[in-house]
């Protein structure tokens, strides 16, 4: 198991705390940010891998800041496969 704190940029979510095993999602969780939606995409994304997950969310803009929760999330995957 590995796990990830990632720090989210121009969203409200402060930060994303993501447990992997291997390539495979176990759990996301969001802290701030708007909770329904994060717990939402938190939950979508158990058991998916990594490279899916990236593709459906990244790039997803919320109200022209030209990222969201979902594309920080991407963000924080595509990091941790570069390390």
């Amino acid at each position: 198991m590995k796990k990830i704190t990632y720090t989210p940029k121009g969203v409200c979510s402060r930060q994303i705390d993501i447990e992997l095993d291997g390539d495979i999602i176990k759990s996301v969780q969001f802290i701030g940010g708007c909770h329904g939606n994060t717990q939402g995409v938190a939950k979508l994304c158990e058991g998916m891998d990594v490279h899916d997950v990236i593709e459906k969310l990244e790039n997803i803009d919320c109200k022209g800041r030209g990222t969201s929760c979902p594309d920080q999330l991407a963000k924080a995957l595509k990091t941790t496969l570069s390390q």
